[in-house]
């Protein structure tokens, strides 16, 4: 998508703060942090949200969540505890047209804050 603000980060041409990065994911931190540890969690592969993933995008969502497993631990929150969200849609918050969660953890969590992609980088 070439007004996409994740596949631009994607490509190289808008700098991010990567936390880990494979031939089909990219994991970075928010600009705007939510907690002590707050990054995005994306595929490669442009999709523009939870209701746009076809059966053949099943597998890839699946991984996603393996990558979230890995990066928790890598974060060292995964045995405290973390906050996992997929916005999907304008009402929710979704700003960033593109599939991706928030991974949140390193405090104690609260109630459900919001977590705008107003803020996403």
């Amino acid at each position: 998508m070439d007004n996409c603000l994740f596949c631009k980060i994607v490509e190289g041409s808008i700098p991010s703060s990567k936390v880990y990065e494979d031939e089909r994911f990219l994991v970075f931190r928010d600009i705007q942090p939510a907690a002590p540890v707050h990054v995005l969690i994306i595929p490669k592969k442009h999709i523009g949200s939870m209701n746009e993933v076809a059966p053949e995008d099943f597998v890839l969502i699946g991984e996603m969540h393996r990558i979230a497993q890995d990066v928790a631990k890598q974060l060292g929150v995964a045995e405290s505890g973390y906050r996992l969200i997929n916005n999907c849609g304008p009402d929710s918050g979704q700003a960033v047209q593109h599939i991706h969660y928030h991974l949140l953890g390193g405090a104690k969590l609260g109630a459900l804050a919001q977590s705008s992609d107003s803020h996403a980088l």
